[in-house]
């Protein structure tokens, strides 16, 4: 896999993705559909919201610590891999200033090790050491500013930017920084890798059928609570709207959006997106306005629709197509009118458009 006016919203959830949990749209219509016999657990998490709707077997009961495990799980993701967290993991070794080796936990190096895999196959438009950037535009953890900085600002910047100065090793489990105040930003990566974990944790418990979603990074396995294959809403790229522009059908598959027009700020009539490219310092100016991925994992899925949107149109199909992602394109026409482009292995999960 690859990755790559004051109106904002604070979701990442995706840092650099953003996707609606529309479930079961194409049956609120139908009054002859079976009924849903799923139980449904949310609660808050990572800035925004979890959910999980899981399908036991008859007969089968479900845990009733089952929740206290989920939020136990997701408050040590947090306390791993947060940059809003000051005495996270993750934000102890951005502090420290050693570029020799440092012990981590096995799940922060996996997650580490998984963004820089990614970084290199997409060419280094996806880097989660982009955070200096990120922060300075007004979109990560520091105060909010809606404002355009100014090029020396960039340019200092940018030169804590850059993958290549940071190091994984999984024996033991360890990070290395070639700069002191290199910054990892693992917000790409950490809502969808706690959907993988909160997955194995249902797994583990026998149930067979389930969705399992963290701020719109969804994973979904068998079927719905009416017998059903899952169907979920891609939601239509407009800023201020919540409209679906597509469905598709999901089986035993993780599904994340990235898109510029949630998270970002306007001045002097120009938009600025919260998705920054690594190698200009700018956030991303062009006519893609989302990307959908489906892929088996969720960490993965999150990680590579955020580098396909920040690659562009034509190099983000083109990494999708010679790397055989099911991908999906929305691109905004000179008319405000869409125009979607697909790979021929994420054709098979679309649904009929509705008229």
């Amino acid at each position: 896999m690859s990755n790559f006016s004051r109106k904002r919203s604070r979701r990442r959830g995706l840092a650099a993705s953003t996707f609606p949990l529309l479930i079961g749209l194409l049956l609120v219509a139908c009054d002859r559909s079976p009924p849903d016999l799923s139980v449904r657990l949310t609660g808050s998490t990572m800035g925004t919201s979890y959910e999980l709707k899981l399908v036991p077997a008859p007969g089968q009961t479900i845990p009733t610590d089952l929740q206290t495990r989920i939020e136990a799980l997701l408050v040590g993701i947090n306390r791993q891999m947060s940059t809003y967290d000051p005495n996270s993991e993750l934000s102890r070794f951005n502090q420290n200033p050693s570029t020799d080796w440092i012990s981590t936990s096995p799940e922060l190096e996996q997650v580490v090790a998984e963004g820089l895999r990614i970084s290199t196959l997409s060419g280094g438009v996806f880097d989660i050491t982009v955070g200096p950037l990120v922060n300075l535009w007004g979109f990560g953890p520091d105060p909010h500013r809606d404002e355009v900085p100014t090029e020396t600002t960039i340019a200092q910047a940018r030169e804590r930017v850059g993958a290549w100065r940071l190091h994984a090793r999984d024996e033991p489990p360890a990070l290395k920084k070639d700069r002191p105040n290199l910054y990892i930003d693992l917000s790409s990566l950490a809502k969808g890798y706690g959907v993988d974990r909160m997955a194995a944790l249902v797994d583990s418990i026998s149930i067979e059928n389930y969705l399992v979603s963290i701020g719109g990074e969804i994973r979904v396995r068998g079927h719905n609570g009416r017998g059903e294959p899952w169907a979920i809403a891609i939601e239509k790229p407009v800023a201020g709207q919540r409209a679906v522009e597509r469905l598709i059908r999901l089986d035993n598959r993780a599904v994340s959006t990235s898109g510029d027009y949630r998270n970002f700020f306007e001045q002097n009539g120009r938009r600025y997106s919260h998705i920054i490219n690594p190698r200009t310092g700018w956030p991303i100016l062009q006519e893609l306005a989302s990307v959908t991925v489906i892929s088996d994992r969720s960490m993965v899925a999150d990680a590579t629709a955020t580098a396909l949107m920040a690659a562009g149109p034509q190099l983000g199909f083109q990494l999708a197509s010679e790397h055989h992602l099911a991908a999906l394109f929305i691109l905004i026409k000179a008319d405000g009118s869409f125009q979607e482009q697909f790979t021929p292995e994420f054709e098979p999960h679309l649904l009929p458009q509705q008229p």
